[in-house]
């Protein structure tokens, strides 16, 4: 109990918007948006929806912070994300028993989460003194020609409820070392772990007399979240969440020619070959399919086994399911926790109810268990990959399951779906690791070999191909997004000679 309050504490002014300028908004007028512990469906508190003017408030702190945000030198930008980091480390427990309270995740997952933004406030840290342009030799005499980036302004962070604060720390902190300000709209299901962060970040920017650079509106009113699609002063908008949605928020900011950068929906597929190490398989299986309950955009949701080992792999798989741990996220030693909310729970039923319609076979689970709470049993389903529910996500713990003859035709199944986030191969065949890697292979934003498809490091890009998006965010050059390319030529002759040689005399 004394965890689950020290948590609660880092809310203690949970009003629904921030100008970080260490600003609250007390909006009373549009009601409240209920935090419910997806546990045992109690409410942990209450958040008050920002209103228009609050958001227009929040715009105008924000415009005002960038114009001497973008004048710091990169390296002093990193060294606030690097207390912040700091911050984060001494609230790890707290902040991490918040994710598991409110999202439900299991109270070692919500950790990792925590720690995900603690090393990425590192990377970001890194990264700030590595902004590099190129140097590019000019064709015309005494000219010097170069490139450089600059930051784009405002950006909005929309994130979705399933990581409640380490994707916000993917976009925020990098976006922030490269001069960017941000806004925040935080999943409403989720509002608390915003809350907490937002507090943490404007503690650390009012000591070091910066304000503005952190900015967080919390609303369940669609039309108010679409404000950030359509707000020209909105430079990029990084999206969390479904298909539909990421295709609705893509159009309206192309429409006015801002950037987007989409981070869609996955239906992950693991292949195990007939060399693959079964025990290193299953546990990746296990976690990819059941860790957060089903309820990653990296869940491994479809298992394709080869036609020899098809039989004991899912004898042992089934074996390792019936030892998974459901209940309580705050418990010890617990796997699984609730799904979020009881339209998850619907949607879990409308899914087993459509794959026994469509003549799929119930290997494990498949039922909504009765105790308080939104739990399900995680789910084994053998299936055809061509079925309609079969190409669509569902954001919960569904695994299909089905057998190959060759790799080719593995591979064709796993590409054959509209999405392309993770995937991943087991096998021992260095030829078949290769050539799973190669042009012909997975279609996949991310590709593994003997490791799972969830689970990711912040070291490397994180995106996905096809419906996921085709976007970035993270590691390697990722930051680059956050930022505008200028080519830069500088004339230091006394000439003014023409590139391609043309002669243009007066």
């Amino acid at each position: 109990m004394k965890t689950i309050l020290e948590a609660l504490q880092l809310t203690a002014l949970n009003h629904g918007a921030c100008s970080g300028a260490q600003q609250w908004f007390h909006q009373h007028d549009l009601g409240e948006i209920k935090s419910i512990n997806p546990a045992d469906e109690i409410i942990i508190a209450r958040v008050q929806r920002a209103s228009v003017e609050d958001y227009e408030k929040i715009m105008q702190a924000a415009q005002m912070a960038y114009q001497q945000w973008r004048q710091v030198p990169a390296p002093k930008r990193g060294e606030l994300i690097r207390q912040i980091g700091e911050a984060l480390r001494q609230h790890k427990d707290q902040l991490g028993t918040l994710v598991a309270l409110e999202m439900g995740k299991s109270k070692q997952e919500a950790d990792g989460e925590v720690q995900e933004m603690i090393d990425m406030a590192d990377y970001a840290v890194g990264q700030s003194r590595m902004l590099y342009g190129l140097s590019m030799h000019s064709e015309r005499p005494q000219h010097r020609m170069y490139e450089q980036w600059h930051p784009l302004g405002v950006i909005g962070i929309i994130t979705a409820f399933n990581f409640p604060v380490a994707v916000w720390a993917w976009n925020a902190f990098i976006a922030a070392i490269c001069g960017n300000v941000l806004i925040w709209k935080p999943s409403s299901k989720t509002p608390l772990c915003a809350v907490a962060v937002q507090h943490i970040c404007n503690q650390v920017m009012q000591a070091n007399g910066y304000s503005g650079i952190f900015n967080l509106f919390i609303t369940d009113d669609n039309s108010l979240a679409q404000k950030l699609a359509d707000d020209n002063r909105i430079a990029l908008i990084s999206f969390t969440g479904s298909v539909p949605v990421g295709r609705r928020i893509y159009e309206r900011v192309a429409l006015r020619m801002g950037k987007s950068l989409l981070e869609l929906g996955g239906n992950n597929a693991i292949i195990v070959d007939e060399t693959a190490n079964l025990d290193l398989a299953i546990r990746a299986i296990v976690f990819g399919a059941i860790g957060t309950a089903g309820q990653r955009c990296t869940t491994t949701r479809r298992l394709i086994i080869h036609e020899s080992i098809y039989e004991k792999l899912l004898k042992q798989l089934i074996a390792s399911y019936q030892q998974i741990r459901i209940g309580n996220p705050l418990e010890k030693n617990v796997h699984m926790g609730p799904l979020v909310d009881g339209k998850a729970v619907q949607n879990y039923i409308n899914a087993i109810d459509v794959i026994r319609q469509q003549g799929g076979t119930i290997l494990y689970g498949g039922k909504v268990l009765p105790a308080p709470g939104f739990y399900v049993e995680p789910t084994i389903v053998q299936a055809e990959n061509h079925w309609e529910i079969v190409q669509q996500e569902t954001f919960a713990p569904i695994l299909y399951v089905m057998s190959y003859q060759h790799l080719d035709q593995a591979i064709a199944l796993q590409n054959n779906v509209p999405q392309g986030l993770s995937s991943a191969l087991f096998t021992q065949n260095l030829q078949q690791a290769e050539y799973y890697l190669s042009v012909c292979g997975s279609d996949c934003g991310i590709a593994n070999i003997n490791i799972g498809t969830s689970g990711a490091e912040i070291g490397g890009a994180f995106g996905g191909e096809k419906e996921t998006g085709g976007s970035r965010e993270a590691g390697s050059d990722a930051w680059k997004v956050y930022m505008r390319r200028q080519t830069n030529t500088i004339n230091w002759s006394n000439d003014l000679p023409l590139a391609q040689g043309i002669k243009f005399d007066i």
